[in-house]
């Protein structure tokens, strides 16, 4: 079955590239543009399989086209490139709405007692089967590269994170040798976070990143390829952990303007 599967797989990765695509992502997506051809051809075909895999909803009467499918799904597979990957095994669904969207919560006030809340969301993953995304933040977002702000790079990687079952910053990693390092660094730069956001000093990665170890692995995500060079200056060993995970090196592509 497996075989099947990859086989299928790499002739939906042969097809032809439509040349449209390749201009929705040249304009949306300006990170594409900062990777060698090599890895832009790589990711051609990983977007067709996603694709073709991946059922995309249109909600509160958005209209879905190529243009939001195909700007979403290459934001999702650049976190896959260089890596054996099952293209996001858990999730089928991508729920796009045209702007920021009201999802409910519970928060306990004492044991066994609960209040439901209602917060305006511009994305959301869920462990198994859907993924929520606002296209106005999308857009917004992916087009902004320098924010370290990106709501599709840090919804899906929550999906990574989650592959294990468990959405606690530590996704399935390569090398069983590489937890004992991803556990103190990931660990110590979180803590760190969470010191300099309670004493309101200024941060490369997003404070919301200090919320727990899962929002923290996202917001790293998210800043890692969009602002690498600061990353890699002030979170060196956070740094290098993520490319040794990610299997890039994005401030290797960065522009000179970003260098120190």
């Amino acid at each position: 079955m497996l075989g099947f599967k990859n086989r299928r797989r790499e002739k939906i990765r042969n097809r032809l590239f439509p040349p449209e695509w390749i201009e929705t992502i040249e304009k949306n997506v300006p990170i594409y543009r900062r990777l060698p051809p090599a890895d832009q051809k790589e990711l051609h075909g990983h977007i067709l399989v996603f694709l073709a895999e991946k059922n995309f909803e249109g909600c509160d009467g958005l209209e879905l086209s190529d243009e939001i499918k195909v700007t979403i799904a290459a934001q999702a597979c650049i976190l896959l490139l260089h890596r054996k990957t099952d293209y996001y095994p858990g999730l089928f669904s991508i729920l796009v709405y045209p702007g920021a969207f009201i999802a409910k919560g519970y928060v306990e006030l004492a044991p066994g007692f609960y209040t439901e809340t209602r917060q305006v969301h511009l994305g959301e993953s869920w462990k198994h089967g859907s993924l929520i995304l606002s296209w106005d933040d999308v857009r917004a977002n992916a087009s902004d590269i320098h924010d370290g702000h990106n709501v599709v790079l840090h919804e899906f990687a929550h999906q990574l994170d989650s592959e294990d079952g468990r959405a606690n910053g530590a996704p399935p990693l390569p090398h069983r040798s590489m937890y004992v390092a991803w556990a103190r660094i990931l660990g110590r730069d979180f803590l760190r976070l969470r010191h300099d956001a309670e004493q309101g000093l200024p941060t490369v990665l997003d404070q919301y990143g200090a919320t727990n170890p899962a929002e923290f692995f996202a917001v790293a995500t998210e800043c890692f390829f969009e602002k690498p060079v600061q990353l890699r200056s002030r979170h060196p060993e956070l740094y290098e952990n993520l490319k040794l995970y990610f299997q890039q090196d994005p401030a290797l592509f960065a522009p000179e303007e970003e260098i120190e």
